[in-house]
């Protein structure tokens, strides 16, 4: 039974990369917003053309990013979504609701510290994690019944 795995949150660390790795030999497919920073903030402006308005260049952006977070969601088996400990990240929160709402299988992937903010979040959760390595093991039990080890 193959997983599409969706890959939502924090964009400032290898935490994608450690669980694409941690998953060699699975058979998983990854998908996940752009992670480019300056790309993502700029691509409605660099398509659609210049807002002299911060909100409404923000917005552009927003909206044409929505078009692959809507489809990678929609799309996927499994939403993991990772909120990171330097920034607030709304957009995740909002990622975690959605794939909620469309009744997916959502694993949170959080530090301690997160607890209390997000116990919303994590109620709707199947899972919540505090490693990348406890995600990989997660989806490679689901996909072959076998506990670490």
């Amino acid at each position: 039974m193959p997983l599409n795995v969706y890959l939502s949150g924090e964009i400032h660390t290898d935490w994608r990369e450690q669980i694409i790795d941690g998953a060699q030999g699975l058979d998983v497919t990854f998908n996940s917003p752009v992670t480019d920073h300056a790309a993502s903030d700029d691509c409605g402006v660099a398509i659609l053309g210049a807002e002299p308005d911060k909100f409404w260049h923000d917005r552009k952006g927003a909206m044409v990013n929505a078009i692959r977070t809507r489809k990678g969601i929609e799309d996927a088996d499994v939403v993991v979504v990772r909120f990171g400990e330097k920034y607030k990240q709304w957009n995740a929160a909002f990622d975690a609701g959605f794939a909620a709402a469309l009744g997916k299988s959502l694993i949170i992937l959080q530090q301690p510290d997160h607890d209390h903010a997000l116990k919303e979040v994590d109620a709707a959760a199947l899972a919540v994690t505090r490693s990348p390595d406890q995600v990989v093991e997660i989806l490679r039990y689901v996909l072959t019944g076998k506990l670490p080890g």
